[in-house]
């Protein structure tokens, strides 16, 4: 209204004329008529415009009306007659209408009463049109929707029983094709609406099944390996005779190689194993046997179908990756039985048997990157495990078990592509521990063959009991082949013992260097570092033991010294017997030669050494039963008791070593007698002895004479002249000088290589001259003849007291000089 107001705007009333008062209000009127135009603004500019316009507009406005009063009576009266002619008319026809009306609502009831069956039967027809027509609209409605209901009813069925990968793809069906055609209904909007809660439970319902089967395959883990291992084991028993029996046909150098996988199916799983021709085949369980694979293949085929194949993989690979670090945590005590190691074992195998049959059998689940990582953190963890609980074993026989076991463990899994060079390494580490185990085990053999022994010759009733010691030990000697029975062997019985065990040990090494991929080269440079070590260590450390044990005496160190030599010369045929297991020539430039040699020739040189040690001790034992009476005035013109028996105990020693190497008993003898000769010296010269009399010096010359007559009957065989009577020379010198009492000879050819005494020391000789002067002046005085004494021997003082102080000189030369 405003916008026309904008566009129109309000007519002027006229001031003055009367012809222009006229016309305007004649706008004014024309707007008030007219119906389109609001009467307020148009009003408003009547009273608004100018003074006095009010009432000149209720003036025209009388005037206008009785003009339109007087234009209506006119219209009126021209039409007045047409009227009344007209209603006249009408009161002509009303009481033929009357009666008209009368005849239409009589023929209406008749009608009425004639047609109300026809009606009901028509509404019956319609009603049953309506039906009809509703019933082949129903028809039609429900022949869209039977298949869309019958496929729901299958997915259901599909459901039921556990088919969800065609219940998936039956879902796709009633998304994409069923019920598109019926969308407007209410159902198929609820069935719609109930696909993607379907698909989350299958996805629930298939994890659920795949944590199953996780649980499954870590519980059968250990059967599976358990059979893995025995094919394998089956497969490496089979080669084995194989190659016997080719070697035991061609001239060849014996194998063992294991290299060989084990016949596998396309799967990759291990195959059936053959047999022998006479037995029937065993059936070859393998892991499809024993697990069912069918969830993994389902979940992964539900996961891809519903585009999250990505999920499941990862969530399949972390939870592998946890059971992995629970198979490869190993039992607290696992080390005390092999059935520990086993049962370790056969699960690892088990769980990568199952990793290699989803890795061949499943596109893209498992990766063989992924494969190689997880086995090679495993086989950190597998080394790791043996190497630590491996150390505890002190049992050979269980440390050989242990490798055996590694063993087949890795030619199972090698089998499968899996690459086990560390596992051969370690077994290599095994081996060092498992060598310090038998040498351990075989140093208490030999401590209890050392105990158990006599330590005498061997003897030998019959030929059966002289064959039963050569075939033990490669003994050989023409002269007592020739002596009639029974006869004795120079060895004791620990020295065939000894050697059988050393061939034991070279056995049980070579257990261990079987199957270890190696050639017979290695097997050789192995089994010959093994048995130096069982000879220079082992053996030689036993032998040392027992050499410094207190109760072994001369008898018993004589025979070891005869044993060694014995060993010594069986060292050869030990060498020949490695040669013949490895058939590897000793000429060969890489060969290790055996240490037994220089470890037999220690332990003799060691039994030698006890040997002086020990005549020295007994010699030491039989002067410390010495009771001389060193103021005796004469001696008792025989030697002494104890000497005597000395001698008899060197003398029949001395016929024990008759057995002994030549140079060996003669240096035994001459040590023993050098002993002697320096303990009587040492007597002699002791600082608590104050004084001697002549009377002792001649009983102890006697008792030198016994020595040198004990020397010069040649005890040991061997010595060239009187070599072993110059042990007592510096004893005979001495005694000779006071027994002849030459000091003037003595003193004037003193320092000459020509002198009669050259081996008497001046300080030796003032001492021993300074006890017996005491002597013979505690004697004189005992006698009370001293003064007698030095009247009769007045000259023999003064030579005592000037050959005093002329060795005094010289010592005090000798003294000054050095």
């Amino acid at each position: 209204m405003s916008s026309d107001r904008a566009e129109k705007p309000l007519p002027a009333i006229p001031e003055d004329d009367g012809r222009d008062d006229e016309k305007g209000f004649g706008n004014v009127f024309a707007e008030l008529e007219s119906v389109d135009l609001p009467l307020g603004t148009t009003l408003r500019s009547v009273y608004d415009d100018q003074p006095h316009a009010h009432k000149r507009f209720m003036e025209k406005l009388e005037v206008r009306i009785r003009n339109h009063d007087r234009e209506i009576e006119k219209m009126c009266n021209f039409h007045h007659q047409g009227f009344v002619d007209a209603i006249t008319e009408l009161l002509k026809v009303r009481a033929d209408a009357e009666k008209l009306m009368g005849q239409v609502t009589d023929t209406n009831r008749r009608l009425q009463d004639a047609g109300r069956e026809v009606t009901a039967q028509t509404e019956e027809v319609i009603r049953c049109r309506i039906q009809q027509r509703n019933m082949a609209t129903t028809v039609e409605r429900l022949q869209l929707c039977l298949p869309v209901l019958g496929m729901y009813s299958k997915l259901k069925e599909q459901l039921e029983s556990k088919r969800y990968y065609a219940a998936l793809k039956t879902m796709e069906q009633l998304e994409k094709v069923y019920i598109p055609r019926v969308s407007r209904y209410r159902f198929c909007q609820i069935m719609a609406e109930n696909l993607p809660k379907l698909r989350e439970d299958i996805k629930d319902i298939s994890m659920s099944d795949l944590k199953d089967f996780l649980e499954s395959i870590r519980k059968h883990s250990d059967k599976i390996g358990e059979t893995a291992m025995k094919q394998a084991q089956q497969h490496r028993t089979f080669n084995s005779s194989v190659q016997k029996r080719d070697s035991s046909v061609g001239d060849t150098k014996p194998v063992y190689s294991l290299n060989g996988r084990t016949p596998t199916q396309h799967n990759g799983l291990a195959a059936e194993e053959g047999g022998e021709e006479d037995q029937s085949e065993e059936e070859v369980l393998t892991a499809q046997d024993l697990v069912d694979f069918s969830p993994v293949y389902r979940c992964l085929h539900i996961y891809t179908v519903l585009g999250d194949r990505e999920t499941f993989e990862n969530y399949y690979r972390k939870q592998r990756k946890k059971q992995a670090r629970l198979v490869l945590q190993p039992q607290s005590n696992m080390q005390e039985t092999v059935e520990g190691y086993r049962r370790y074992l056969n699960q690892i195998v088990g769980f990568f048997l199952v990793e290699d049959h989803v890795l061949h059998s499943t596109q893209g689940l498992l990766t063989r990157a992924f494969s190689d990582e997880l086995w090679n953190m495993a086989l950190s963890k597998i080394t790791a495990v043996l190497r630590t609980h491996s150390s505890y074993c002190s049992d050979p026989d269980l440390v050989l078990e242990l490798k055996n076991l590694i063993v087949i463990f890795a030619d199972t899994l090698q089998g499968y592509g899996y690459p086990v060079n560390r596992l051969f390494d370690l077994l290599f580490e095994i081996r060092d521990q498992y060598n310090e185990t038998l040498l351990k085990k075989w140093a208490l053999v030999f401590r209890e063959i050392f105990e158990l022994d006599n330590y005498s010759p061997i003897p030998v009733e019959t030929e059966e009991e002289y064959k039963s010691v050569v075939n033990r030990f490669p003994f050989h000697d023409a002269e007592i082949e020739k002596q009639a029975f029974p006869k004795k062997l120079p060895m004791s019985q620990s020295v065939p013992q000894i050697y059988v065990q050393v061939k034991e040990f070279i056995y049980a090494s070579l257990k261990f260097s079987e199957s270890l991929h190696r050639s017979w080269t290695e097997i050789d440079d192995m089994l010959r570092k093994s048995t130096n070590l069982l000879l220079t260590r082992t053996l030689s450390g036993c032998l040392q033991n027992l050499i410094k044990k207190p109760h072994i005496g001369l008898t018993e160190l004589v025979q070891i010294i005869i044993n060694t030599t014995h060993l010594e010369q069986a060292c050869k045929y030990l060498e020949d017997f490695i040669t013949n297991i490895t058939n590897v020539s000793p000429e060969t430039v890489h060969t290790t030669r055996l240490y037994g040699l220089s470890t037999f020739k220690d332990a003799r040189h060691a039994a030698e050494g006890e040997i002086y040690t020990k005549l020295n001790q007994k010699i030491d034992e039989f002067i410390q039963l010495a009771d001389y009476d060193w103021g005796m005035p004469e001696s008792d013109g025989q030697a002494s008791g104890y000497l005597m028996d000395l001698i008899n105990f060197l003398r029949s020693t001395f016929q024990v070593f008759t057995h002994l190497p030549g140079k060996v008993a003669q240096t035994a003898c001459m040590s023993a007698c050098k002993h002697l000769s320096t303990s009587l010296m040492q007597m002699l010269l002791d600082s608590e002895l104050k004084q001697i009399s002549m009377g002792a010096v001649q009983q102890f010359n006697l008792d030198v004479i016994q020595c040198e007559l004990f020397a010069s009957s040649e005890p040991v065989p061997g010595f060239q002249g009187d070599t072993l009577q110059l042990a007592f020379i510096d004893l005979r010198q001495l005694l000779d000088l006071f027994m002849v009492w030459d000091w003037s000879t003595y003193l004037a050819d003193y320092g000459q290589p020509t002198s009669k005494y050259l081996r008497v020391n001046p300080s030796t000789a003032l001492a021993l001259l300074e006890k017996v002067y005491r002597g013979m002046k505690d004697t004189s005085k005992k006698n009370n003849i001293f003064s007698q004494f030095r009247k009769n021997d007045r000259d023999k003082q003064k030579l005592i007291e000037t050959v005093v102080k002329q060795l005094r000189s010289l010592v005090n030369g000798m003294s000054q000089h050095s």
